[in-house]
């Protein structure tokens, strides 16, 4: 059992007699027992529900989800500002 001879079992037993003492022990045992019975119980559920799921035939393939729209177009670059009237007036000047 779990590769452990009966010496190691014997000690582990007191160790834990001594830690939790005599009151608590059966408390944790049955805390254990009922842990281990909700994991088989979780286990048998799941195996039930994998071995029917491979029972059932494929359901088809979802839809395919919509092409996102393209992006839309960007303006054009702006033209640039005609020259300032006050600027040709002060080169004439110079």
């Amino acid at each position: 059992m779990f590769g452990l001879s009966p010496l190691e079992l014997i000690l582990i037993l007191v160790a834990a007699l001594l830690l939790f003492g005599a009151r608590r022990l059966p408390e944790i045992a049955k805390g254990i027992g009922k842990g281990i019975r909700e994991f088989r119980g979780a286990m048998k559920e799941t195996t039930a529900e994998l071995k029917g799921g491979m029972d059932e035939e494929p359901a088809a393939p979802p839809a395919a989800a919509p092409k996102p729209a393209p992006p839309a177009e960007t303006a054009p670059p702006a033209q640039p500002a005609p020259p300032d009237q006050n600027n040709k007036e002060q080169d004439s000047q110079s």
